[in-house]
């Protein structure tokens, strides 16, 4: 992206006047700009960049303007001098050649006369690209200047770890008859144990828990962690202890088992020593701290560095451009305006382009890497529109204008991928389409060896198998890592706004929505459509549809009861030549959001208006009437599914335990059959007769349901034991 740069050094007078400041102005076209005022002319060292392509003058004119306080206090500002410089005529500079060394100009009198020498001004011009050392540094005229919330910004997000711990035993606490309460807090997490009840033996005086709370720690961490026991008779504090979190020893497996410690709790004034606690602290650095979605994780390497690999290859990522973007906000209340940036997040590290103003096709061409662990992992690419940077409207957020997502393992290596997406948002008004955005990709890997064997490893680390969460309490650690993320993103500077990690980390896949059970209920149907696929395709050969297909079925039956031995080896040469010859026809790489398979296309308005409202609802009681009602109709569908599930399930498990000892005799008894016919008749034969009889023509079927699936059906389920 070509950009003119100017450096404005400084600036001399022969004639200088006491009390008086200058600055310097620079005009192209209709783009005026002024440098800071200083005084006695000192230097300004400053540097402006202009778009090229925005540019509508081909000269420069920079002036040197004094000010200086008149009567009544009023500044007066008088023009020295100016030099013009042609465009068509500045010399061009391309990285490694060293910085242009400034020069000194003459100043020309404002109405074209030479000024008296000494009037002079030192500066450099030159046309460079983004990849100028001087540009991080320039004020830029389409991103607003040098304001810091519009800049290019590279973020991580914090190094988080869990905090175990185990309340063990307490000793030496004066409490009632109703027992204690041990709760740990560390910042804003809050976690307690199970009550024990106190009786009178020892034993019951001084109680044992023996479980695990587990917090979410992210470095630099918190001071303390608060660890308080209640009374829970009257709900009192009997005591506290404080642990300093920068000395709790860390581990990164569970074959080391963390030491154990006695801290005294603290009372009130009166009574400074209230007994005593018995605790196992440790950091667990065996694991990866969940802060995204688990479908949609972009980093799953554990937290210790000690257990981390090489890399396996490198993310390459261009942010080219956006196209036909649509007007989000209104400027100068007449006309709409959209002030468009881009954010990537992959892994810890967050990247952040400028912000284009007021611009609808806004052009960034920005370049940012990555280091890949994983290739089953996703990159995701978010565009906003800065509401922020105006320091007036603080109380403004950012506009999200889409979103996409790359899986890396879709991608081929050493390949780039260059194209335009479109950009959809969902609004409570249904799907629109925001315009596109133009990307260019390649994921280069360094060696295959490591590619071909990250397929074969556990995609999460170790620590996660032998000593896995709970469902539940993964949820709840997923949700307390996005929160720490987002608070320490927010507190960056220039802040990254809450509204945009909580998008990126998708922070309300949880939440209830309707659209999304359908897309999901759908998604299931298909894959399930496959099987039913398969079995019309079986009947359709069963029942003699087309001749030819089943006389070559019944070809192959006899080939595989004939020759067994040659069953795997087809098989795999079979699937071999399919898959391969499929190859061509591959669905190429779809960076683009499916509305398709979002189901955004078939949503009523009030099942949108309950996924973009609040919790708790905001709605009138009839509404969330209907909803509810709704939702009590969709769970009865599923749960009659689910119950015909289980139905198959049991009926299987009957059919051992004797719940119905007629049908499980008659299975007996038949096994004993089976077992003297099998004895005798060879199982080539079996194999044999059954599959020309599964294959028999119509003529000679009849039109019920078999003996075996009869009998299977009748066997009993335990609905009828269910209240």
């Amino acid at each position: 992206m070509p950009f003119l740069y100017v450096r404005l050094v400084k600036a001399k007078r022969a004639h200088h006047e006491p009390d008086s400041s200058a600055y310097a102005k620079l005009v192209i076209g209709t783009h005026s700009i002024k440098t800071k005022s200083l005084a006695d002319y000192r230097e300004w060292d400053q540097v402006f960049a202009f778009d090229k392509d925005g540019l509508n003058s081909t000269s420069l004119e920079v002036s040197i303007w004094v000010e200086k306080k008149g009567a009544d206090d009023k500044i007066v500002e008088n023009c020295i001098g100016n030099v013009s410089f042609d465009l068509q005529e500045v010399p061009k500079r391309v990285p490694p050649d060293s910085p242009l060394a400034p020069q000194w100009y003459s100043l020309e009198g404002v109405t074209g006369d030479q000024n008296p020498p000494g009037n002079d001004v030192m500066l450099a011009v030159w046309l460079g690209t983004q990849a100028d050392e001087a540009f991080n540094e320039a004020w830029q005229s389409d991103s607003g200047g040098l304001i810091p919330e519009t800049r290019a910004k590279v973020y991580l997000s914090p190094k988080l770890w869990y905090l175990r711990l185990t309340v063990i035993q307490t000793q030496d606490l004066q409490l009632g008859s109703g027992g204690t309460e041990p709760k740990a807090q560390l910042g804003a997490q809050l976690f307690k144990t199970s009550r024990t009840t106190v009786g009178t033996s020892s034993s019951a005086s001084n109680p044992t828990w023996n479980e695990d709370l587990v917090f979410v720690a992210a470095e630099p961490f918190e001071p303390f962690l608060v660890i308080t026991v209640e009374d829970v008779t009257n709900g009192q504090v009997v005591g506290y202890a404080k642990v300093q979190v920068t000395s709790i020893d860390k581990r990164t497996d569970d074959k080391s088992e963390p030491r154990s410690r006695w801290f005294n709790l603290i009372g009130d004034e009166k009574k400074p020593y209230a007994g005593r606690i018995h605790v196992r602290t440790c950091l667990e650095g065996g694991y990866h701290v969940l802060d995204e979605a688990a479908h949609l994780t972009s980093d799953v390497r554990a937290t210790a560095k000690q257990l981390s690999k090489p890399p396996i290859g490198l993310l390459e990522v261009g942010i080219r451009g956006a196209n036909n973007l649509l007007p989000v906000k209104t400027k100068d209340g007449t006309r709409g305006t959209t002030d468009a940036y881009v954010v990537a997040k992959y892994g810890p590290k967050w990247v952040r382009t400028r912000t284009i103003l007021d611009r609808f096709n806004p052009r960034w061409n920005e370049q940012y890497t990555w280091d890949v662990y994983d290739p089953c992992t996703v990159l995701t690419i978010g565009v906003f529109d800065n509401g922020r940077y105006k320091h007036d409207d603080a109380l403004k957020k950012d506009v999200r204008l889409g979103k996409l997502r790359v899986r890396l393992s879709t991608l081929d290596t050493n390949k780039v991928y260059m194209g335009t997406y479109s950009l959809m948002v969902l609004l409570p008004s249904g799907a629109k389409k925001m315009g596109d955005i133009e990307i260019a990709l390649r994921f280069t890997c360094s060696s295959w060896l490591s590619l071909i064997q990250a397929y074969t490893n556990p995609m999460l680390p170790r620590m996660h198998y032998v000593r896995p969460f709970g469902p539940a309490q993964q949820d709840i650690l997923r949700h307390t890592a996005m929160r720490i993320v987002t608070a320490r993103l927010a507190r960056s500077e220039p802040a990254l706004g809450q509204e945009v990690v909580q998008c990126m980390l998708d922070s309300d896949t949880h939440i209830w929505s309707m659209r999304r059970s359908k897309a999901n209920w759908f998604r299931v149907v298909g894959c399930l459509s496959r099987a039913a696929t398969l079995a019309r395709w079986l009947d359709g050969i069963r029942t003699w549809v087309h001749p030819p297909t089943t006389i070559l079925v019944h070809i192959l039956l006899i080939a595989i009861v004939l020759c067994p031995h040659l069953v795997l080896p087809t098989i795999c040469m079979y699937a071999f030549l399919i898959i391969s010859l499929r190859y061509r026809y591959r669905q190429r790489v779809a960076i683009t959001m499916d509305p398709r398979l979002s189901y955004v296309d078939a949503i009523g308005p009030d099942e949108l208006d309950e996924e973009f409202d609040g919790f708790p609802s905001s709605r009138p009681m009839e509404h969330v009437r209907v909803r509810y009602d709704r939702l009590r109709a969709l769970a009865g569908r599923a749960q009659t599914l689910l119950g015909d599930v289980a139905a198959q399930g049991e009926r299987l498990e009957a059919l051992f335990n004797w719940r119905d000892p007629r049908a499980t005799g008659i299975f007996v008894i038949v096994c004993l059959f089976a077992s003297l016919v099998f004895y005798v008749v060879p199982f080539k034969a079996f194999v044999l007769g059954s599959g020309l009889y599964y294959l028999r023509h119509p003529r000679f079927r009849d039109d019920m349901p078999s003996v075996p699936v009869n009998f299977f059906r009748r066997l009993p389920p335990l609905s009828d034991q269910i209240l």
